[in-house]
């Protein structure tokens, strides 16, 4: 019972890690750091705002990166006329799924979903492939449908699945370091996205966990106090 129990739980990382046969790197990406996330931000309006959105999150909160309204309208606010608006693509769905045979997915779960892991190596995992419609495939999603938003950036590499060997084809704008920044930081957006409380949660419960240890201390005194004379 106890080994179904444990290949039930690791079958979906399984499912992840196995989609390609492609080991995942782990993702240096740091909730606490604020002009990472305000990068990652950048990122993600210049880069993946045209295909996908984040319903779930609203321009206004981008506040909580440090951000004031007046930035998140000059530089962030593409698809959208107020702050309060959710961050939506403007890629009508219909067209984008004759475009790449299926439509773009929503990324406001992505990091929860895939894993902050997967996303990193992911995006840093793409290929020219002469043979897909896009002209692109990536090592770890195997016919991925999605073409390389951050080529540019990148640059372009072919890849040999049967040996794992990496070849440069040309250079991108910025050194490997630098993209695995850019991607760093990207990660880091989109993971904030996905549980933008997460890091007051984890406080509040270390704070709780402290008030309650203090409380248990006071409430054994108590009880020995009441209890001293029984015996």
């Amino acid at each position: 019972m106890r080994k179904l129990v444990i290949v039930l739980l690791l079958a979906p990382l399984c499912g992840w890690a196995a989609e390609a046969g492609y080991r995942l790197d782990s993702s240096p990406h740091d909730p606490h750091d604020l002009i990472s996330l305000q990068a990652g931000a950048r990122t993600y309006v210049n880069y993946c705002l045209g295909c996908h959105g984040l319903e779930s999150m609203r321009y206004g909160k981008l506040t909580d990166l440090d951000l004031t309204e007046a930035q998140i309208r000059d530089y962030f606010m593409f698809t959208a006329d107020k702050v309060g608006e959710p961050i939506r693509t403007v890629m009508p769905r219909r067209e984008s799924k004759s475009w790449f045979g299926v439509a773009p997915p929503d990324l406001s779960l992505a990091a929860r979903s895939r894993s902050a892991d997967w996303l990193y190596t992911y995006l840093r995992s793409f290929y020219r492939d002469a043979k897909t419609a896009t002209g692109w495939n990536n090592a770890v999603f195997e016919n991925v449908a999605m073409p390389h938003a951050l080529w540019t950036l990148q640059g372009e590499r072919a890849y040999d699945r049967e040996s794992r060997k990496w070849t440069e084809i040309a250079k991108g704008i910025q050194s490997p370091a630098e993209y695995d920044a850019t991607v760093r930081d990207l990660v880091n957006f989109l993971v904030y996205v996905g549980e933008p409380a997460a890091t007051t949660r984890k406080v509040i419960g270390i704070v709780v966990l402290y008030v309650l240890a203090i409380v248990f201390v006071f409430t054994y005194l108590l009880k020995r106090e009441y209890w001293k004379d029984v015996k």
